[in-house]
């Protein structure tokens, strides 16, 4: 699997939630995300109900001495939150920290590992 450089952080952000279990799960999705890519510089951000803000998660990552950040929207498809608000969150954040470039990745959307997911989803419901 390709690296990303060096300089490079990403930070993960979902919608966040008044439930601190859906809210911790991001921090395990990132571990996951760590240990399968080596990206060092990963942080979470939640958009509202939940810290970390966006902007803790960039002032993170600027105290790791990144320069470009992207930012993931954890979202399955590409609505209102990730194709509008999280864009301009960021777009917020890169008139902040103007020595920072800034990127926003699209949302999960269809894969087959998606699919897979979804049948172990469904057999584990079964029992099977």
């Amino acid at each position: 699997m390709e690296t990303l450089p060096e300089n490079t952080a990403v930070i993960v952000i979902d919608h966040g939630s008044k439930r601190e279990a859906a809210n911790t799960m991001l921090f395990d999705v990132i571990e996951q995300y760590k240990a399968v890519t080596g990206v060092k510089v990963v942080a979470a951000a939640h958009m509202e109900l939940a810290e970390p803000t966006l902007e803790d998660a960039v002032k993170f990552c600027l105290s790791q001495e990144v320069n470009r950040i992207v930012v993931h929207p954890y979202f399955l498809a590409p609505g209102r939150h990730s194709t509008g608000d999280i864009p301009a969150m960021v777009a917020e954040m890169a008139t902040a920290y103007p020595e920072v470039t800034f990127h926003v990745s699209e949302p999960l959307g269809v894969a087959p590992e998606l699919a897979e997911i979804m049948q172990r989803r469904i057999l584990d419901a079964l029992g099977a």
